[in-house]
């Protein structure tokens, strides 16, 4: 009975010590460049008529952490990216003159799947992710007919995503990776809403909240309701992340 014991506490230490040798643990931060996509993109006449964002490229800072066993890893990040767009409300109109900022925070979890090179210092991996995403922002308008000229703030709203990806990392010493990602994020796929304050008064409404939903007073030729169709919002992410071994 006591042999038995002392096999099965020998096993148990084997098959820890395999296991535990076998785990790696990463973190890392680093940064890259957000291109948007749908009605995410688009131009300010198109966020003026309450069709698209009209938003441009934008940056990107991240903090990652990966945990990796026998190729399949699990990850974790803190995303902020902002994105922007200026221009014209009217291209009739020289001086109406919109600048859009919209920043977006993103807490992301998911699987990573690895594919080494034999003898090669660099590697391969596919992932995907769920997302929750918290938006803020600033509009300022000039000029622009039916708002007020001024600066707003964008009331601070959290959606649910996902997204899918891959990357390329590359070994170039000991313990330090360079993680070379793009992702596609989907960054409001539960959770779209229509927000009113002034129902009938104020065009400004439909700038001052992430209104992703269709509006519920929407009307064909109305200056007040003007977003029809719920928004996507939507983009992809690529970036450069520096990855320290512990």
């Amino acid at each position: 009975m006591k042999q038995l014991a002392l096999l099965s506490t020998a096993l148990v230490l084997f098959f820890s010590s395999t296991i535990f040798s076998q785990i790696t643990l990463q973190v890392g931060a680093g940064g890259g460049y957000m291109l948007p996509t749908g009605t995410y993109a688009g131009t300010t006449e198109d966020f003026y008529n309450g069709t698209d964002y009209g938003m441009s490229s934008g940056y990107n800072f991240n903090a990652k952490v990966r945990v990796g066993l026998l190729g399949l890893s699990l990850f974790g990040v803190i995303d902020y990216s902002s994105f922007s767009g200026d221009g014209q409300s009217d291209p009739d109109n020289k001086n109406s003159q919109i600048e859009n900022t919209q920043n977006i925070l993103s807490f992301k979890a998911g699987p990573e799947f690895s594919f080494d090179i034999p003898l090669s210092p660099i590697g391969f991996y596919l992932d995907g992710f769920v997302s929750l995403n918290t938006f803020s922002g600033t509009v300022s308008f000039q000029g622009v007919s039916g708002v007020p000229t001024g600066d707003y703030d964008l009331e601070t709203a959290t959606r649910v995503g996902a997204g899918l990806g891959g990357g390329v990392l590359f070994d170039f010493i000991p313990l330090i990776t360079l993680d070379l990602g793009a992702n596609y994020n989907w960054y409001n796929l539960f959770g779209k809403q229509y927000n009113s304050v002034n129902t009938n008064l104020n065009r400004e409404d439909a700038y001052t909240s992430l209104n992703d939903d269709a509006d519920p007073l929407y009307q064909s030729g109305s200056n007040v309701h003007i977003v029809g169709e719920s928004r996507a919002i939507n983009a992809w992410e690529f970036t450069l992340t520096l990855m320290f071994g512990i």
